[in-house]
């Protein structure tokens, strides 16, 4: 009678402990998984951060469009890091691409931001070295003509590059949450920005 007793102990307490394992196991590598991500956007947005600074207006007249194609460098050295080798990002997740003057403390200066959304293989032509590729990505909204951006001496714009990215859960995870009584979640919004200043005139 007391080895049976052990033996529905010893079940109840494996039943309580592998979900409880499986949770922090997958949960170790779904961080990974996301990390890497998050590594990868960073890496996008600081090159888009990068290329618009150093590309400042360009240089164009008149003021309309943008027809020296700022943003759409921009926004294609963010696609070229997003679609390298070893990138897991998938781009149907992005939610947008956001191109802004930033005020002092980094955020958004309202009525100041450019917008791109994904539209696989419709977006404008960017010269990508070898050939041209089509970007992945449309401008949906337009706030600031790169021909507007000051990058005087004395106090030069900052420009910043952010992706609004849904992150899909790649392991089980929301599976096991549920079996301990967590709530489930299929996905994680992460969002992560670059901020510079715009290489001022010499």
């Amino acid at each position: 009678m007391r080895s049976k007793r052990q033996g529905g102990q010893a079940l109840v307490e494996f039943t309580i402990v592998v979900p409880l394992f499986m949770f922090l196991l997958l949960g170790m590598m779904e961080f990974g998984f996301a990390f890497s991500d998050r590594l990868t956007l960073g890496n996008a947005t600081r090159e888009g951060a990068r290329v618009g600074s150093s590309l400042v207006t360009g240089s164009t007249t008149p003021c309309t469009g943008d027809p020296a194609g700022v943003d759409t460098s921009i926004v294609a050295s963010l696609q070229f890091i997003l679609k390298s080798g070893g990138s897991d990002v998938d781009l149907s997740h992005i939610n947008n691409i956001k191109i802004f003057k930033a005020s002092s403390t980094g955020t958004p200066v309202s009525g100041y931001v450019n917008t791109w959304t994904y539209t696989p293989g419709s977006g404008p032509d960017a010269d990508s070295g070898p050939g041209v590729e089509r970007l992945d990505f449309s401008p949906s909204s337009t706030g600031w003509l790169a021909c507007t951006r000051d990058n005087g001496s004395g106090d030069p714009d900052s420009i910043g590059v952010s992706i609004d990215y849904q992150y899909q859960l790649k392991t089980p995870l929301s599976a096991v949450a549920s079996l301990l009584g967590f709530s489930q979640a299929s996905s994680i919004n992460v969002v992560d920005t670059t901020v510079m200043s715009l290489n001022p005139t010499s």
